[in-house]
């Protein structure tokens, strides 16, 4: 179907797990045309669940995209692009990522178990990205259903703004129209009851539409007036339409895509996209509108390396017209690709296109330069240009892991880049410290899919063990040492000896070397010698193998030989000085403190500041914020080894936190025996 902009609809699925998101998203392809039969996510033959662990354990890890093209019942034609979001919190990732594709985000609610925490934080993403938002009632015919007070709780929970736009009938077994017509019964009272609430909701917005409605009625106002009024509604947060559907039966299907193709925002109305100019405090807003003839303006909002094409960068096209063999820049790189091939993207098909129009939502393939969020441009004034970053939550979850065959690290670090790419929320680390590849996600099974695709699609198996704690050491008292090295060959000896004396710095103050020999005792040439044995030292720890840090070392004495004297042996003479000097110095372990800020409803505020208590957390806070209370306090990072599945269970999935460094400490005196003991074994192996 060619179409033009006004006539492209795209709007994200959302929600909370099990609201049926993945079975609404077949009936809508079903009920469009795009599909002959819809998919069943039990027998795994849905458009959107096509990878194999989505299949085997039955929900959605990743977002999918399919198009409808639709006629409608009213001239109301349509192109609509259709995301699938996953709703589990362990894939927000993929799920936020959807949200910068979109000028509609429909929230799914199951009937049956009411509002679950994705609904909460969907819709916080969502009003926080000015996004148009509904609310989409699914599994209305389900015994169990009870929709007149679940209305309630959203309308509670959400704002008077909440209004239905149809209503369940027959039990849910069809729904009838509550904005465009004012008669008619339903499960949930009369339709003129509900019609006058969203119409007096909606022409509140606009005074000239006020104005004629107060003068002359409904009569007076025109199908088109009616329409811009509601879509200035959804744009502004006055209105929160809500739908009724059974994604199983159908009943409300159709309905759904009718209010999609009359009153959805099309890619020119709606909030305009937060496209900035630089970076920092320095950035400016951008306007960038949906003109077909402009200079190209795209973002691209997924990556998939596909195992057939390569690497499939699909994007939003923002501004300009997107055509096959034109040449396109990404970000500021000097050098563009040629678009060989232009993709519309249906679950894992990938059908061809001549153009991709402002509103549009297609795929380039095989570019290797191309990332999630990148700008494909077409002129150089575009080089700076970018929409406002997403707020993901930061991957605090962590597996050190390595690969199981020896001779596949190369091939482990290009499957792990590759993943990274697909997945903004999925971090790949190498801790230099401990010297671990590190992955880090937003939970143990985030983690865990990510290492079962690396076994299925790149052939790399690893094991994986809890990261190690970057332990520190330091002193807790001035110290000397000394150290006189003598070797004696057949031919030339080594000599050199090194007196110096060690004190503790202030704790993040570092490393401080000081010569002060005086007469030379130590020639100058060998002063770089001794401080590289210190620093070896420094590096591979004294007392549990740990970075020793904050202490300073002052070279004051030593002596040479005119001939036997050596770098090599004033490397050996300052390092052992200096290990005879913290073997008097009261050697210490040090542990990282973070700071710690967990969310949670506040029923479960009780449960989580006595866990943390276990923990040696010292609570420094608690505030209130939009509805849930937030617990601060320092902990040490050792102690949050499984903290993520434990939260988890505690807050039924409700809570989540966010970490970041604050300073080391001295640990207490039963870890640091432990420590000790532990690396024992391996000095005596080296």
């Amino acid at each position: 179907m060619p179409y033009s902009t006004e006539q492209i609809r795209n709007v994200a699925l959302a929600g909370h797990p099990g609201a049926g998101k993945t079975t609404l998203f077949e009936a809508l392809l079903h009920a469009g045309g795009t599909v002959q039969a819809a998919g069943s996510v039990e027998r795994g033959t849905t458009v959107s669940d096509y990878d194999p662990v989505e299949r085997d354990r039955g929900h959605s890890v990743d977002s999918a995209i399919a198009s409808i093209d639709y006629a409608g019942g009213r001239d109301q034609a349509v192109h609509l692009n259709l995301i699938d979001a996953p709703g589990y919190p362990d894939f927000r990732g993929p799920a936020l990522s959807a949200l910068a594709a979109v000028e509609t985000v429909a929230i799914v609610v199951d009937a049956d178990a009411g509002i679950g925490y994705g609904t909460q934080r969907m819709m916080e993403h969502a009003r926080a990205r000015k996004l148009c938002r509904v609310l989409v009632v699914n599994k209305i015919d389900h015994p169990g259903a009870r929709l007149g007070p679940l209305l309630e709780q959203l309308r509670s929970s959400f704002g008077p703004e909440v209004l239905p736009l149809n209503l369940p009938a027959e039990g849910g077994r069809r729904v009838v129209d509550c904005f465009w017509q004012s008669t008619g019964t339903s499960n949930l009272g009369p339709v003129a009851d509900w019609h006058q609430k969203i119409i007096d909701q909606v022409v509140e917005i606009n005074e000239t539409v006020m104005d004629r409605y107060l003068d002359q009625g409904e009569s007076g106002l025109r199908g088109e007036e009616l329409h811009d009024a509601f879509e200035q509604c959804l744009r502004e947060g006055h209105l929160v339409p809500v739908c009724f559907v059974s994604a199983r039966s159908g009943a409300g299907v159709r309905e759904l895509l009718d209010i999609a193709a009359r009153l959805f925002p099309h890619p020119g109305e709606g909030n305009p996209p937060p496209f900035l100019n630089g970076t920092g405090e320095q950035a400016l807003a951008v306007a960038c509108g949906p003109d077909p003839n402009a200079h190209v303006i795209a973002d691209v909002f997924k990556i998939i390396n596909d195992p057939f094409v390569g690497k499939l960068g699909i994007f939003r096209v923002y501004q300009g017209t997107v055509k096959r063999d034109m040449q396109l820049f990404v970000d500021d790189g000097r050098k563009p690709f040629k678009v060989a091939h232009l993709y519309r993207i249906r679950g894992k098909d990938h059908l061809d296109m001549a153009q991709a129009i402002p509103g549009d939502i297609a795929a380039v393939a095989k570019i290797e330069d191309l990332h999630f969020d990148a700008v494909l441009h077409d002129s150089h004034d575009e080089d700076h240009i970018h929409l406002a970053p997403l707020a993901f939550p930061r991957p605090m979850f962590g597996l050190a892991i390595e690969a199981t065959r020896k001779g596949q690290e190369q091939k482990l670090a290009t499957a792990l880049h590759r993943l990274s790419e697909e997945d903004p929320c999925f971090r790949v680390e190498h801790e230099a410290e401990t010297n671990e590849t590190v992955i880090r996600g937003l939970s143990d099974l985030h983690l865990r899919i990510n290492l079962d695709r690396l076994k299925e699609r790149h052939g790399v198996e690893v094991t994986s063990r809890a990261p190690r704690i970057a332990y520190r050491e330091t002193i807790g008292a001035a110290a000397e040492g000394h150290h006189r090295h003598k070797k004696q060959t057949g031919g030339a000896g080594q000599f050199g000896e090194v007196a110096l004396r060690i004190e503790p710095l202030p704790r993040g103050a570092g490393f401080e070397f000081v010569d002060a020999v005086k007469g030379g005792t130590i020639p100058g040439q060998y002063m770089p010698a001794v401080e590289k044995g210190v620093r070896q030292v420094l590096q591979a720890g004294a007392i549990a193998g740990y970075p020793i840090q904050d202490v300073r070392v002052t070279v004051h004495d030593g002596k040479h030989h005119a001939v036997d004297s050596k770098e090599v042996a004033f490397v050996a003479a300052g390092r052992k000085a200096f290990l005879d000097a913290i073997g008097k110095a009261r050697g210490q372990v040090l542990e990282p403190i973070v700071d710690l800020e967990v969310t949670s409803p506040e029923v479960q505020v009780g449960d989580i500041t006595g866990g943390l208590a276990s923990k040696r957390a010292r609570i420094t806070g608690t505030e209130a914020a939009h509805g849930e209370i937030v617990v601060k306090a320092q902990v040490p990072l050792s102690e949050l080894e499984g903290y993520a599945a434990e939260l988890k269970s505690v807050t039924a999935g409700k809570g989540r936190y966010r970490l970041e460094f604050s300073h080391y400490e001295p640990v207490p005196a039963s870890v640091q025996q432990r420590l000790v003991e532990a690396y024992r074994p391996r000095q005596e192996e080296d």
